[in-house]
């Protein structure tokens, strides 16, 4: 193995000998670790400015002009807003080959039935269970009405009511995401949604995949939308002459999707702007090699996806690095999966795990594999991943699949601060207040003085009418 230094950047990359995969490797006792992961953070963020020559090509084409992929979602948004449905037949057309009428945009109720009845039945059984195992935790974790009562004859409530109406972003562009109608509806269902729209590219991956049309119509969704990108989420936020608009936004998709998001934000709720997929695994000796490449394999073939191993054992990255080219090639996206771990993947080494908590909290990861001997002392030093996986025997597919916990997640550091989707995220919260007026000349005063240093005489006003009366 040999290790090559760029001065520019401060980091090392592994390169293998004789294999074809090379993948990025820094080393804390030599390298810049800050700079090094805002370089890959800077990749891997949903800013809209990194735009492949394919994409620019592709805009020229459709807009006559090399706009950013900010100014493409901009112009998009706002002819949805004023044109509706003429607007998202267009760009069905111009951006994902698919002519539509006012018809067929929607997936009939026949064709949803007719995916149904022709599903693999075992197949329909595993949408069963994991609906319930969702079901289960996300109604569990749902937010229950509280309040407290004063002896003076005060009454408060945290009331919550859920959202009328959702729209759900499933992609459907290299892959088809049944899992994603699972992990984004059964919260919305859970927490009392009535109304759920779905939108799916018109794709063999995306509307057009009998899969997902079965996993909709067995959770009772009868709204299906043959559209995607920018012109589906601006069709979701402010409605089609067919298509009431939502309350709220959504599940994953890409960079047009995230910032269509972002800018319908305020006309709707969105979850969050979410990026590519990633995942930090931290390893220690005890971790065998195999079952740690396998769950950067996973990400990876997200591709784009953020595969990153953290270790204070230098035999362990190596054993690792071993097991990525060895299993890479036996995988259906080997092509995709290199790429994503050449240009997004790292293997960093640290002085001690003291130093791999103090790494894994600034890189903020949507998923967190804490596999060493003991995670459970780790864990509670760890504070900003979106969902935390425990051991050698809880691979982030788990929570991908099957678990409960909603597997759309904050990426792209926003971990940080932000939260995985959940029940909570389709509720609404309001305050409920009752005072006698015993209770309110008991604070009167406070009003009163509270008032007269802001100078609003009429908020003044309001209390004094009554005190006396």
């Amino acid at each position: 193995m040999k290790a090559y230094r760029f001065s520019s950047s401060q980091i090392r990359f592994l390169a293998m000998s004789g294999n074809s995969l090379t993948i990025q490797r820094i080393d804390t006792r030599h390298d810049n670790v800050q700079e090094a992961l805002s370089a890959l953070r800077e990749k891997l963020s949903p800013q809209g400015n990194m735009v492949s020559e394919a994409g620019r090509q592709r805009t020229i084409a459709v807009f006559g002009e090399p706009l950013t992929p900010q100014q493409v979602v901009e112009r998009i948004c706002s002819e949805v807003r004023q044109d509706g449905l003429s607007a998202v037949l267009k760009y069905n057309q111009q951006l994902d080959g698919a002519e539509l009428t006012a018809d067929t945009l929607r997936v009939s109720a026949e064709e949803l039935a007719a995916a149904h009845k022709a599903a693999d039945s075992e197949f329909l059984k595993t949408i069963r269970r994991i609906r319930e195992n969702i079901m289960e935790f996300q109604t569990a974790i749902l937010h229950q009405e509280v309040g407290i009562e004063r002896p003076s004859g005060v009454k408060l409530t945290q009331r919550y009511t859920p959202m009328k109406r959702a729209g759900l972003c499933i992609p459907g562009g290299a892959a088809a995401y049944p899992s994603t109608v699972l992990m984004t509806a059964v919260p919305a269902l859970s927490a009392g949604v009535s109304e759920i729209a779905v939108m799916a590219p018109p794709t063999d991956f995306g509307s057009n995949n009998p899969d997902l049309l079965a996993t909709c119509h067995e959770l009772g969704i009868n709204e299906v939308y043959r559209m995607g990108g920018a012109h589906g989420v601006a069709a979701l936020a402010y409605g089609l002459e067919n298509l009431e608009p939502a309350d709220i936004i959504v599940g994953p998709g890409n960079l047009f999707v995230a910032l269509a998001k972002k800018l319908v934000y305020g006309q709707v709720a969105i979850d969050s702007i979410a990026g590519p997929s990633e995942v930090v695994v931290i390893a220690d000796q005890t971790t065998r090699a195999d079952y740690t490449a396998a769950d950067l394999l996973a990400q990876a073939e997200h591709a784009p996806g953020a595969s990153i191993l953290v270790s204070w054992s230098e035999d362990v990255l190596e054993r690792t690095a071993d097991e990525l080219e060895r299993q890479v090639a036996t995988l259906s996206r080997e092509d995709l999966t290199r790429q994503s771990l050449e240009d997004f993947g790292a293997l960093i080494l640290v002085k001690d795990e003291d130093e791999a908590v103090e790494i894994t909290n600034l890189i903020c990861p949507e998923h967190l594999h804490i596999a060493v001997d003991d995670p459970y002392e780790l864990q509670q030093r760890l504070t900003t991943a979106g969902a935390t996986f425990l051991g050698n025997y809880t691979p982030v597919a788990l929570g991908d699949y099957v678990a409960g916990p909603s597997h759309t997640l904050p990426t792209a550091g926003t971990a940080r601060w932000a939260s995985g989707l959940c029940s909570n995220d389709f509720l609404r919260s309001s305050s409920v207040l009752e005072y006698s007026r015993a209770a309110m000349l008991e604070v009167v005063e406070d009003v009163q003085r509270m008032a007269d240093k802001e100078g609003l005489t009429a908020h003044r006003a309001s209390v004094d009418i009554r005190a006396d009366s």
